[in-house]
């Protein structure tokens, strides 16, 4: 299972890369994998201040719908369009192409509560 060290991730499986003050934010491995084959990703909150653990957006699968939690809270500044035409993106690539949305965080402090890679990997048992 795919873990990068230098992301942070939530107890809901959504991966973290802050850089300043803006977050990049999209499903883990490990989601992906238990998801299965992606079909569709639904994202409306562009533009909206969303809180800490908020749903911003679903996720759908061929046999499941999963709702995307907010791990810290901000503004959705940006969608990935290119999982939203191509959402097997989100399989094959989902700590690279496969991001879901860009964050401006309003409480930088939040990140502090964030899982480090070995924690996570303990949390999915890997």
């Amino acid at each position: 299972m795919n873990v990068p060290a230098n992301l942070k991730y939530t107890k809901d499986h959504e991966w973290v890369l802050v850089e300043g003050d803006t977050a990049t934010i999209g499903i883990t491995d490990f989601a992906q994998s238990e998801l299965g084959d992606i079909v569709f990703v639904d994202i409306n909150t562009v533009g909206d201040n969303v809180d800490k653990e908020a749903v911003f957006g679903t996720v759908e699968a061929v046999k499941t719908v999963s709702d995307l939690f907010m791990p810290l809270s901000g503004e959705v500044l940006e969608m990935n369009s290119s999982v939203e035409k191509n959402p097997e993106t989100v399989n094959k690539d989902p700590y690279g192409a496969g991001w879901m949305i860009k964050v401006k965080l309003s409480n930088a402090a939040e990140v502090a509560s964030l899982l480090s890679a070995d924690d996570y990997k303990k949390l999915i048992g890997a």
